[in-house]
C-alpha cells in the first residue's frame, strides 16, 4: 500500500472540508509553525550539515552540493504537478509531503554512497514542492481568497525564522551525535510536527471551487495567453538575479577587503532586510495595478544591487545589503500574490506550479552561476553589475502586465 493511498483512506474519515479544529486563525498559526519546521529540516539543515557530510564520507564539497542542488531542481519540476494536485485535495498532498520529506530525510541519513544520498534527496525535493512556500501559498490563497495578503505575509515571515532556530539547532547535533543521527531527529521532529498539524488542519476539498471542467477553463486560458509567458519569465528573471547576488554575497564582500565575519554580517543583513521586506509589502496599499508590485522590485533591486557593486565603505556595503535582502524579501509576497492578482484565484495551484517551476529551477542554479561568472569575469563586481542589469530587465518585462 502508497503512502498516497494510506493518506486517502485517512482523509476519508474526516469528510467536511473546512478546518477541523479552531478554524482560520488556529490554520493559520499551524501553518505558520510547519513552515518553520519544513523549512528548517528539508532546505536549510543540509546547508549547515554540508560540511560535516563531506569530512565523514569522503565525498568532495561539490559532489555533495550537486546532489543538493539536484534536490532543488526536483522540487522545481514537481512544483507544476503539485500545484494542480494541491487545487484538488490539498490535505492528502500535504500530508503525503510530509511523510515523503521524512523518509527522504531518513534515506539520506542510511545511504553510503554518493549516489543514494542524491537519489534521497532528490526525492526530498519533490517533498519541498509538496509542503513549503507554494504548497502553503496555494493553500493560503484558496482558504482566505480575497484577504490572503496578510496570512501570506506572516507565513513568510515565519518562514524565515527557520534558519535562525533549524541552523544552530543542526549545527549542535551534527557535533554532538552526527549528521546521521542529527538527520534522523530531524526526521521525526519533521513528521512529528506536519503529518498531525496538516491532517487536523488544512482542508480536504476547496469548497468554492467550481466543477473541474471549469477549473482547467480558466487555467488553459491563463496558459494560452502571451501575458502568463512574459510574467512567468519577468520574474524568473527578477528571482535568478537576486538570488545570484544575495546568495553570493560573502565571497563577493571579502572581495571588496572585509574580513570574513563581516562579510557574514553582509548576509545576515540581507536576512534581516528581507523580513524588513516583507512587513513592508504588507503595510503599502495594493490598490494599483499588479504590475506595479514587481516592476518596483525590478527598479530597486537593480539600484540596490548595483549600489553593492560599486560600494567600498563597510556602512554602503551593509545599506545596500539591507536593501536587496528588502527587494528580495517582498519579491517573494510578489510572486504569491502574482497569480491571483491577475487570472483570481479559481486554478490558482495549478498556474502558481507552472509559474514557479522556472523560478525555482533557475533560482535552484543562481549561485552556481554567479561563482561560474566570477570565475570568468575575474570579479564579483562584474557578477553584481550584470545581476542588476538582468533585475531591471524583468522588472521592465513585466510593465503593463
Amino acid at each position: 500500500m502508497t503512502v498516497t493511498d494510506l493518506v486517502d483512506r485517512s482523509c476519508a474519515r474526516s469528510t467536511h472540508p473546512s478546518l477541523s479544529i479552531s478554524g482560520k486563525g488556529a490554520g493559520l498559526l499551524a501553518m505558520a509553525i510547519t513552515q518553520i519546521v519544513a523549512w528548517g529540516a528539508l532546505y536549510y539543515a543540509v546547508l549547515v550539515a554540508a560540511p560535516a557530510i563531506a569530512g565523514d564520507t569522503g565525498w568532495t564539497d561539490r559532489e555533495v552540493f550537486l546532489a543538493i542542488t539536484a534536490g532543488l531542481l526536483s522540487s522545481a519540476v514537481c512544483a507544476i504537478a503539485v500545484g494542480r494536485w494541491l487545487d484538488r485535495h490539498p490535505r492528502r498532498v500535504m500530508v503525503s509531503g510530509a511523510v515523503l520529506g521524512t523518509l527522504a530525510m531518513l534515506g539520506a541519513a542510511a545511504s553510503q554512497n554518493i549516489w543514494t544520498f542524491a537519489a534521497a534527496w532528490i526525492v526530498c525535493g519533490a517533498a519541498q514542492a509538496a509542503v513549503l512556500y507554494q504548497a502553503a501559498f496555494t493553500v493560503i490563497t484558496h482558504r482566505y481568497r480575497s484577504d490572503r495578503r496578510g496570512p501570506l505575509t506572516l507565513v513568510t515571515l515565519a518562514g524565515g525564522l527557520a534558519s535562525t532556530i533549524f541552523a544552530p539547532l543542526t549545527g549542535w547535533l551534527v557535533v554532538e551525535v552526527g549528521w546521521r543521527v542529527a538527520f534522523a531527529i530531524l526526521a521525526v521532529i519533521l513528521a512529528g510536527v506536519l503529518v498531525p498539524v496538516y491532517f487536523l488542519t488544512v482542508e480536504r476539498v476547496w469548497p468554492h471551487l467550481e466543477a473541474s471542467a471549469a477549473t482547467n477553463g480558466a487555467s488553459r486560458r491563463a496558459l494560452q495567453s502571451t501575458r502568463f509567458w512574459l510574467l512567468t519569465v519577468a520574474l524568473a528573471l527578477l528571482s535568478f538575479s537576486l538570488g545570484a547576488a544575495t546568495l553570493s554575497a560573502v565571497p563577493a564582500s571579502v572581495e571588496k577587503g572585509l574580513d570574513l565575519p563581516s562579510a557574514s554580517w553582509v548576509l545576515g543583513l540581507i536576512g534581516a532586510g528581507q523580513i524588513l521586506g516583507r512587513v513592508l509589502y504588507l503595510a503599502v496599499p495594493h490598490r494599483s495595478a499588479p504590475w506595479i508590485a514587481p516592476a518596483v522590485v525590478g527598479a530597486l533591486g537593480a539600484a540596490s544591487l548595483a549600489g553593492y557593486a560599486v560600494a567600498r565603505e563597510p556602512g554602503w556595503i551593509f545599506a545596500a545589503a539591507i536593501l536587496a535582502g528588502a527587494v528580495r524579501g517582498a519579491f517573494t509576497l510578489v510572486q504569491a500574490s502574482a497569480v491571483s492578482d491577475r487570472w483570481g484565484t479559481t486554478a490558482y495551484g495549478r498556474l502558481n506550479g507552472m509559474l514557479a517551476a522556472p523560478i525555482s529551477a533557475l533560482t535552484a542554479l543562481a549561485p552556481g552561476a554567479a561563482a561560474v561568472l566570477a570565475g570568468l569575469w575575474g570579479s564579483y563586481q562584474a557578477v553584481s553589475l550584470s545581476m542588476a542589469a538582468i533585475c531591471l530587465a524583468g522588472g521592465l518585462l513585466v510593465v503593463r502586465r
